[in-house]
C-alpha cells in the first residue's frame, strides 16, 4: 500500500476521471458515494465533483444521506447520545435504496427523491422528485454508508485517524466517536471502499493506493 499526497483540486479531477471511465458511463446512470465522518467533510468533496463531471459531459444530482434518517422515535429510542443506535438505526438505508439508488438501476425510471425527512424538524421535506438522465451521476455523501449492501458503482472513503477524528469532531458530537470506532473495526471502510483518501489535514489529502 502506498500513500500519495494530492491537492484537493487534483483529487477532484482524479475522481472525476475515475467516474467517467466506469463501464458504460455514457449510457447509464452512475451512483457514487463519498463516505466519511462529518469531520472529514464528505459533502464538500461530493460538491467539488459536480463541476469536473459537468465538464466531462455528466450531469449530476447531489443527495445527502442526512436527508434519509429514520424518524426520531426510532433514532432516539435509546436516548439522544447512544453510539450503537447512531451506528445501527439512524440511517434509513431501505428508504435510501428505494427512493434514490434503485430508480437508477439500468431500466429504472431515473426519478429520484433528493430528501425524505428533515432531521431537525423530523418532518417530511416534501421535496419533489428529480429525474437524472442517462449518463448522469448521483453524488451521495454521508457517514457509515459502507457495508450496507447499497447498490453503488463507486465508493470513496475519507479516512481520519482516531486522534484527528476526535480533534475535529465538535464537543457536542463526541458521543458519536465510539460508533466510528466500531465502524472501523466491523466494516473496515478503508479496505471496503474503491478509493480511500486520508484527510487528517483536509488541506493536504493523501490518496491510498492499493496494489
Amino acid at each position: 500500500m502506498q500513500v500519495r499526497p494530492i491537492s484537493p483540486d487534483n483529487l477532484a479531477e482524479l475522481l472525476a476521471d475515475r467516474i467517467a471511465a466506469l463501464p458504460d458511463a455514457r449510457g447509464r446512470r452512475l451512483r457514487v458515494a463519498v463516505d466519511g465522518a462529518p469531520a472529514a467533510l464528505p459533502g464538500a468533496l461530493a460538491d467539488a465533483l459536480v463541476e469536473p463531471l459537468r465538464l466531462r459531459g455528466h450531469p449530476t444530482l447531489r443527495v445527502s444521506a442526512d436527508g434519509f434518517l429514520r424518524p426520531a422515535s426510532i433514532r432516539l429510542e435509546y436516548g439522544h447520545q447512544d453510539a450503537d443506535a447512531f451506528h445501527d438505526l439512524w440511517l434509513d438505508d431501505g428508504a435510501l435504496a428505494r427512493e434514490v439508488l434503485d430508480p437508477l438501476e439500468p431500466g429504472g425510471s431515473g426519478r429520484v427523491l433528493p430528501s425524505l425527512r428533515d432531521p431537525a424538524t423530523d418532518r417530511s421535506t416534501r421535496a419533489p422528485y428529480t429525474e437524472l438522465p442517462p449518463g448522469g451521476v448521483l453524488l451521495l455523501d454521508g457517514a457509515l454508508l459502507l457495508g450496507r449492501w447499497l447498490p453503488l458503482e463507486l465508493t470513496v472513503h475519507l479516512a481520519l485517524g482516531p486522534a484527528a477524528l476526535a480533534r475535529r469532531t465538535p464537543a457536542d458530537q463526541q458521543w458519536t466517536l465510539p460508533a466510528f470506532a466500531r465502524y472501523e473495526a466491523e466494516t473496515g471502510p478503508a479496505a471496503t471502499a474503491d478509493v480511500t483518501v486520508r484527510v487528517d489535514d483536509p488541506r493536504h489529502p493523501a490518496l491510498v493506493e492499493r496494489p
